[in-house]
């Protein structure tokens, strides 16, 4: 299991950084921070981040972090990223346009393709700081595991030295569950609302995200408690392209072949397990591990502590291994 505990453990209902400041949390957990602004194609400045690891001993690897829908790398996603950059890795972030402190309309990917450009632009020119020969890694949740897995699948403007060393999914949307979807028949109408209105905030879902997905009511207020995290229904044309998305990657599935490890809370209602199941099955990768958490929701930070270090013990853990080996580990299981 990892050495260290998961930093959520120190969060409260309105920080996640509990009682401390950023810089006195980064202190505290010896890792060392910075920021900046990117511009992409579309012009829109997107902020981006990183954290590594203070102590003098060789980097073991990267980890390039890829969050969901209406998330963003400044609140839980960036203490995982300081839990992995304390054993080890240097941890990469970007805001997706529209997402926490980047440029866009909130909440609006009409097109996943753009925030692909932009993930492999930025992660491109982060590893190039680094020897190589680096092993390197993504870490996506929610949606970012839908990106994550285009971003190995795509074969142009990707250096031959970039190709990634393995894939991390937690809570991916490979496919949106039924009982999150919009009811019938809007789901049938969103090619006609996001062709005339693609902006409008219309699409009802089966429940709040945040209620749905973080079990421990405290984190649930913490999600929330976030100044940039949206909380308007889906735009008409996001919504269809969120959609579509899910169809494109599950008709890759055969095509994945990066190195895989899957962990997925078995009562996650906001992406179908049965849809990481395939994944799993279908996946040519020759090393490839699936975790499906019995009882579990879609934010497996949002669970118990005792289950959050299982989860990310087994994060940790995985990437550690792979990075020490220099590669994939010749083992199947699920």
């Amino acid at each position: 299991m990892a050495k260290y505990t998961h930093p959520v453990a120190e969060a409260n209902e309105t920080s996640p950084f509990g009682s401390l400041t950023e810089s006195e949390f980064y202190a505290r957990h010896s890792v060392s921070h910075g920021s900046d602004y990117i511009t992409n194609k579309q012009n829109l400045k997107l902020f981006t981040q990183w954290w590594t690891p203070q102590q003098s001993t060789p980097l073991k690897g990267i980890v390039c972090v890829v969050h969901g829908y209406t998330g963003e790398s400044s609140w839980f996603v960036q203490l995982t990223a300081i839990h992995v950059a304390k054993h080890g890795f240097a941890v990469c972030a970007i805001d997706h346009m529209g997402h926490g402190f980047s440029e866009g309309l909130v909440a609006h990917l009409p097109d996943i393709n753009v925030v692909v450009d932009d993930c492999v632009s930025f992660f491109n020119g982060f590893r190039a700081k680094f020897a190589a020969d680096l092993p390197a890694f993504l870490y996506a949740e929610s949606l970012g595991g839908a990106i994550a897995l285009l971003i190995t699948l795509r074969r142009e403007g990707i250096m031959p030295d970039r190709t990634f060393d393995g894939v991390v999914l937690n809570g991916a949307m490979c496919g949106i569950s039924d009982k999150f979807k919009p009811p019938w028949p809007l789901e049938h109408f969103l090619s006609i609302a996001a062709f005339l209105v693609p902006t409008w905030c219309v699409v009802p879902t089966r429940g709040s995200l945040p209620n749905v997905s973080f079990k421990v009511e405290w984190k649930r207020k913490l999600a929330v408690a976030s100044p940039r995290r949206p909380l308007l229904r889906p735009r008409a044309a996001t919504a269809q392209e969120l959609l579509r998305v899910c169809r494109e990657v599950q008709a890759k599935f055969a095509e994945v072949d990066v190195p895989l490890l899957i962990v997925h809370g078995g009562d996650d209602v906001v992406c179908d397990p049965a849809c990481v199941q395939d994944l799993y099955n279908r996946a040519t990768s020759k090393d490839k591990t699936l975790k499906i958490y019995p009882g579990m929701w879609h934010q497996l930070v949002g669970e118990s502590d005792e289950n959050v270090e299982l989860v990310f013990g087994e994060v940790v853990d995985w990437l550690v291994t792979r990075a020490e080996r220099g590669g994939s580990v010749p083992a199947t299981d699920g």
